[in-house]
């Protein structure tokens, strides 16, 4: 549950605090303007994940690649984003393909490290299609070691994880690996 005039309480302290003045015409309204943005992420970690039986024979891998993705590093509040590549092989459901998307930003919009958003999207995907198998890759630019700390822009952080036959199966595993270049 987001907490507005918290929000908008520190957000002025913080401005106070590295010497910016909250109340001239740039900054008057950051505080308001952080707050919706907060909200807004909040409702958009919410959605049903709708599935169709219908099509339950279909046994081979879907995949939706190059989801884009933006985040925050829980560690100093600055951005990490690129892209997100999901598959699964269904188990007698399918979703509809924008609950995958949907699924990324639930979990990216809030402060994350990628190891953990990485498994996040995967286990949220095993947990409610039951699938044989997910497998799920990030790939990202962390803000926090390009404009601070070693300062070095353009590195890409690549994380993965592996549910069912994609972890068992070399042949799955190198399929969908094959197809997310």
């Amino acid at each position: 549950m987001i907490d507005k005039e918290k929000i908008k309480e520190s957000i002025r302290l913080f401005l106070e605090g590295i010497g910016e003045d909250p109340d001239r015409e740039g900054l008057r309204e950051t505080p308001e303007r952080v707050a919706k943005m907060w909200e807004e992420f909040e409702s958009l970690r919410n959605f049903n994940m709708k599935l169709f039986e219908e099509f339950g024979e279909y046994n081979e891998m879907v995949l939706v690649k190059d989801i884009t993705f933006y985040s925050l590093c829980e560690h100093h509040l600055l951005p990490f984003f690129g892209k997100v590549h999901i598959a699964y092989i269904p188990n007698g459901v399918i979703c509809g393909l924008s609950k995958l998307v949907r699924t990324v930003r639930a979990f990216a919009l809030r402060p994350q490290v990628q190891e953990r958003l990485t498994e996040e999207i995967a286990d949220f995907i095993q947990k409610e299609l039951n699938p044989k198998g997910v497998g799920v890759v990030l790939a990202a630019e962390h803000l926090c070691m390009s404009m601070r700390g070693v300062m070095s822009p353009g590195h890409i952080t690549v994380t993965s994880a592996l549910r069912g036959v994609f972890m068992k199966d070399i042949k799955t595993r190198e399929e969908f690996l094959k197809l997310i270049q």
